[in-house]
């Protein structure tokens, strides 16, 4: 297969240099990151062909004349173009810099080992996604965005306020950690709603470990983490502006800037994202999409010293306002049981520092306060979340040994009206302290050989001390394959609550049988990693097989009673295991193809009432999944066309006994189309078609016409017993059986505009 790509690439590439013999007639010289790069194509526009750099990243063009416009583009970089004017006799010389485009093979990452390596260097592995990738598929949320991640299920949750969370290999979201920055910001009950408040302008980066992380991050990295790394002021546009729209009515602004004050700098990003329009395209008098008006403003600010980083400072705020529900609802009938709507109010702060003590120790600090202020028809629920966050490490190199030290502390406090905070019907607010420390020491045994070995030590005033170790090995035979095995513990502690939103829907009665415990969790990765890599051609894949065993598997059983839901700790066991494989090929520049494939088993084993062990399927967790996008570009014309897609196989849906509903979920295809047109390098209009296939999920809600299930009504006698000649099964209202949008077919256009320099 590489032979024939090979060949491939050599007949392209003579063909597309036309065997034109090279003369000193039109010069220049491209480099990246200050050094020189080979086999980048360089195109006169208006002409069908060009030449390539040579190993010194120089290139010659014969006999160009008048103004001109030439073309940049290489395997793994954005594309460039540079006008100039090379006179009639003279010749013309320059210098060109490229600038690396997403999933790289030499990306810088921080998540795996709390230090910056390149990512074939750390032996633990991680995933690395830039804007560039997102960009293929425009989302004004990265909740939206991580749909392109294989191995990633961004999950809704509710059908009718669209709360949602994030699976990794088919885990819920609960164990999922979200980092801002290293930071954990994003958790508990900001997981509701907080992930749709984070707009892509903001990010440089996102980092995904699949697999337990307690070792580094403590509680909730059980499953994995997803660390989203914020824009560098230095490195920020003079100004930079982005503004989509849709034909439903989904309007996106996100406007950033980036400038000086003495020695700090800094970036200012403003987002602001309206969707407010009644769609009910299922007819079953609700809201498709709850209705959104949002506005967050991120501020960050880099401080140098003799051109050293010493420290940095960045704070956000979001506020939100949000409903769905029937669609005669309106803001004057917010907590009435008339007509049923769920309406939530969110302010949100956030604060990010951190601060280079000396060359071997820093500390890390940050600061969130969350408010929501909400109905769910006529329940009310208002919630107030502080949680601070403080750390110090130490790192320092000796000989082959790399050693971090790391004492955490983290706070949390939580105050709310609902079950969650009341103790013999007295409200005490939870409050959390959790002081900890970890050990690592990362070994270069040899040229081919990392090992690496943690331990991490945490005192919960609840739970008392919990230990989480982790080991990790990395051989590297060349520079282009890598092999890694790491296996480590992962806890979490709960935060009920944010256990499933459907406990706040009014619908149901929370129950809980026994104080929970901690959950446990023992995983296993083995992962293997290759690429190819010459002028015209980059192929590289990595493969994964993984398993982990929960035990203490925090459950909630909706089956039991339709009317409650029932939480407790799992008499058995759960398991998550299965194989994943992402691919990564560019050809000649212009055809460029991301795609993963994910098959997975998630269940858990528990003891019926006699006492016989038995297997039941994990909600929402397809067997199998993938992604793909793909690019082809045409630099004569700076335009770039994107398919982009995602697959899900059949998952386990929340059925209710009797229910109509399928309990299986069927599989379907989300693809989007999308063309670019570059203009001058610094603007460009995109375009597209969102969900081509116009796919829709079928009776995502159960008895809508009777949400606030009414005693004395048409389906409900006085007491609240099911009427049977009206009810026969007992239906209540239940939001939760969802496995995707219901958003069909829609246009979308957008526009960017980049101003550099000083």
């Amino acid at each position: 297969m590489i032979r024939l790509i090979l060949l491939f690439t050599l007949a392209a590439t003579s063909l597309f240099t036309g065997g034109q013999p090279v003369t000193d007639t039109t010069r220049g010289v491209v480099i990246a990151d200050g050094k020189p790069l080979a086999g980048v194509s360089v195109v006169p526009e208006g002409k069908r062909r060009g030449t390539i750099t040579d190993e010194s990243g120089r290139f010659a063009l014969p006999g160009l004349t008048g103004k001109l416009k030439l073309h940049f583009s290489a395997i793994g970089f954005i594309h460039q173009s540079k006008d100039f004017m090379p006179g009639s006799a003279k010749t013309f010389e320059d210098t060109i810099t490229l600038i690396a485009d997403s999933r790289t093979l030499d990306d810088v990452v921080v998540s795996g080992t709390m230090r910056a390596v390149s990512k074939m260097e750390s032996p633990i592995s991680v995933e690395v996604y830039t804007p560039v990738l997102f960009n293929k598929n425009p989302t004004p949320n990265i909740f939206e965005s991580l749909s392109m991640v294989n191995g990633v299920q961004p999950q809704l949750n509710c059908n009718v306020c669209n709360t949602g969370d994030i699976h990794i290999n088919g885990m819920e979201g609960p164990y999922t950690m979200i980092l801002i920055d290293g930071m954990p910001i994003v958790s508990s009950l900001s997981t509701v709603y907080g992930l749709s408040g984070i707009p892509n302008s903001l990010v440089k980066r996102i980092e995904i470990v699949k697999g337990p992380a307690s070792t580094l991050y403590g509680s909730e990295a059980v499953g994995g983490l997803i660390n989203i790394i914020t824009k560098e002021p230095a490195s920020a546009a003079r100004l930079r502006v982005d503004f989509s729209g849709t034909s439903i009515g989904e309007y996106n602004t996100d406007v950033s800037t980036g400038f000086k004050v003495g020695n700090a700098t800094a970036l200012l990003g403003i987002n602001y994202f309206n969707y407010w329009n009644k769609r009910d395209i299922n007819n079953d008098n609700f809201t498709d999409v709850a209705l959104q008006n949002r506005f967050s403003i991120f501020n960050k600010w880099a401080f140098r010293t003799r051109g050293q980083k010493l420290a940095s400072l960045a704070a956000r705020y979001v506020h939100e306002d949000r409903w769905g529900g029937e669609m005669q609802w309106n803001n004057k009938l917010r907590g009435s049981n008339q007509v049923y709507g769920e309406s939530i109010l969110t302010n949100r702060v956030e604060f990010i520092g951190n601060y280079g003590l000396n060359a071997h120790l820093s500390a890390d600090i940050s600061y969130n306060y969350h408010l929501q202020d909400s109905y769910y028809g006529d329940t009310k629920y208002y919630a107030k979340q502080h949680v601070a966050f403080g750390q110090l490490r130490w790192a320092a190199n000796y000989g082959r040994h790399d050693l971090l030290i790391g004492l955490p502390l983290r706070f949390t406090s939580y105050d709310d009206n609902s079950p969650a905070t009341a103790v013999n019907g007295v409200n005490r607010p939870d409050r959390v302290f959790l002081p900890g420390i970890f050990v690592q020491d990362e070994l270069k045994a040899s040229e081919k050989v990392t090992t690496l070995v943690g331990l991490r030590f945490d005192h919960h005033n609840a739970h008392g001390g919990i230990v989480t170790p982790r080991v990790a090995v990395k051989w590297s035979p060349n520079l282009n394959n890598t092999l890694r095995l790491s296996g480590g513990n992962g806890y979490r502690v709960v935060n009920l609550f944010t256990e499933d939103h459907s406990a706040l829907t009014g619908a149901r009665d929370v129950v809980i049988t026994e104080k929970l415990r901690p959950e446990q969790s023992w995983n296993v990765n083995l992962n293997y990693t290759s690429n190819f890599k010459s002028a015209a051609v980059l192929f590289s894949y990595d493969a994964s097989v993984f398993y982990t065993y929960f035990s203490n598997k925090i459950i909630g059983d909706f089956i039991t009673d339709p009317r409650k839901i029932i939480y407790d700790n799992l008499d058995g066991h759960a398991i998550s295991k299965g194989v994943s494989l992402n691919t990564d090929l560019s050809i000649a520049h212009r055809l460029k193809l991301n795609a993963g494939v994910t098959v997975m088993d998630v269940f858990q084993v528990e003891r019926d009432a006699t006492g016989k062990l038995q297997k039941i399927p994990q909600l929402f967790a397809p067997k199998f999944s993938g992604t793909w996008a793909a690019s082809y570009s045409f630099p004569r014309y700076a335009l770039t066309f994107d398919w982009t897609g995602r697959l899900n196989g059949p998952m386990h849906l929340p059925v209710v006994p009797g229910d109509y509903r399928p309990g299986m979920s069927p599989t379907y295809c989300i693809m989007n189309l999308q063309a670019t047109k570059n203009f001058g390098g610094t603007f460009e209009v995109y375009g597209g078609i969102k969900n081509l296939l116009n796919f829709l999920p079928s009776n995502p809600l159960l008895h809508p016409d009777d949400p606030f299930n009414k005693a004395s009504g048409k389906y409900f006698d006085a007491n609240g017993v099911p009427r049977p000649e009206t009810n026969p099964n007992g239906y209540t209202f239940d939001p939760s059986y969802n496995y995707a949008p219901i958003q069909g077919a829609r246009i979308f256009v957008g526009m960017r505009w980049t101003v550099t320099g000083k």
